[in-house]
């Protein structure tokens, strides 16, 4: 196991997805301020923050509580980013590559979440 949060792939994944989602929302429309681009950052920040969260309580149990419950953010982000493709104020390619990353991290979060069950294998840490 990780001696912290920061040591998981996926926290760090997660922190590289807020970042990504503040610099594409950065475009967004300034009157979208306090709806869509708030409701994707909030969510964004979900990600990383229940990851750290989950693994700071201790428990295996907690753990996986708290990381399914940061990918069921992850999803939200990913609705977020569609409707604001929709709206144009996304490009497809911004839509795509931040989809893309999202469907990496939630990969990661369900296999650590698998590693967490009993028999499982230990979860990825980064040389960060």
């Amino acid at each position: 196991m990780a001696k912290n949060y920061r040591e998981l792939i996926v926290w760090n994944e997660g922190m590289d997805l807020v970042e990504r989602v503040y610099r594409i929302t950065h475009l967004w429309p300034t009157h979208e301020q306090f709806g869509l681009t708030n409701q994707i950052r909030r969510a964004a920040v979900s990600v990383p923050a229940n990851i750290a969260e989950g693994e700071g309580r201790g428990s295996d149990a907690d753990f996986c509580r708290f990381l399914r419950i940061a990918h069921g953010s992850l999803r939200e982000v990913e609705t977020h980013a569609l409707i604001s493709e929709r709206l144009t104020y996304s490009t497809s390619i911004d839509t795509n590559a931040l989809l893309d990353h999202a469907g990496q991290l939630g990969r990661q979060i369900q296999g650590l979440v698998r590693s967490l069950r009993p028999g499982g294998n230990s979860p990825p840490t980064a040389d960060r």
